[in-house]
C-alpha cells in the first residue's frame, strides 16, 4: 500500500505550515537519493574494476626496485606487499560495492512510495552484515599492513577506532528490525481489509 502524501508535516511548526518536499514517492527526496546512488554504484563499480585489474597486473610486473615511504621510514615495496594491499582495496570496495546494491533495491521501494516490503529487512541486515566484515576486515588489514612496512614508526590500533562503525552497523540493524515490524503490520492490515 503506497503512501501518498504531498508533503511533509515536521514536528514544531504550526498546523498549517508544512515542509516544501516529500520524502516517498515519485518526484521526492528518496528518488534524488536512488539517483544519487545509482551514479556512486557506477563509480564504485568502475574503482573495483580497475583495483582488480590492477592486482592481475601486480602479479605480473617485476617491482624490486621500487620503494615505498611510510611514516617517514622507507622500505622495499615487496609483491606480497602489493598484492595484498591491492586485493585489501579491491576487498574493501568490493564491499562496498555490495552495500551500494542492497542500498538502491531499498530505495528503489521508497521512491515508488512502499518502504516496508519484506525484502527490505533482508536488504538491510546484508548491509549491516558486509559493513561487519569490510569493518573488521579493514582493521585487521590495515594492522597487517602497518606492521610488514614499518613496526617501529606505527602507533598499535586501538579498539576506540571500531566505536563509529560499531555503532553504525547496530543503528542498520536496529533499522532491518523497524522495517521487519514495518512490513509486519502492514500485512497485518492488508489481512483485515
Amino acid at each position: 500500500m503506497p503512501l501518498n502524501r504531498p508533503d511533509l508535516r515536521l514536528p514544531g511548526l504550526p498546523s498549517g505550515i508544512r515542509a516544501p518536499f516529500r520524502t516517498l514517492g515519485p518526484g521526492s527526496v528518496s528518488s534524488l537519493l536512488k539517483i544519487a546512488l545509482d551514479v556512486a554504484y557506477v563509480l564504485l563499480m568502475i574503482i573495483t574494476a580497475v583495483l582488480l585489474l590492477a592486482f592481475v597486473v601486480a602479479i605480473f610486473i617485476p617491482i624490486e626496485n621500487y620503494n615505498v615511504t611510510y611514516r617517514g621510514v622507507q622500505q622495499p615495496l615487496t609483491r606480497s606487499l602489493t598484492l595484498s594491499g591491492l586485493g585489501s582495496f579491491s576487498a574493501y570496495f568490493g564491499g562496498f560495492l555490495l552495500v551500494l546494491r542492497n542500498l538502491r533495491m531499498v530505495f528503489s521501494t521508497l521512491a515508488i512510495g512502499d518502504p516496508f516490503q519484506p525484502e527490505n529487512v533482508s536488504r538491510l541486515r546484508q548491509i549491516g552484515l558486509i559493513l561487519a566484515v569490510v569493518t573488521i576486515g579493514s582493521w585487521l588489514v590495515q594492522g597487517l599492513i602497518a606492521a610488514q612496512l614499518a613496526s617501529r614508526a606505527t602507533n598499535s590500533q586501538g579498539a576506540g577506532e571500531l566505536l563509529t562503525p560499531v555503532f553504525s552497523i547496530l543503528v542498520v540493524f536496529v533499522l532491518a528490525e523497524v522495517f521487519r515490524e514495518g512490513a509486519r503490520l502492514r500485512r497485518e492490515s492488508e489481512l483485515t481489509i
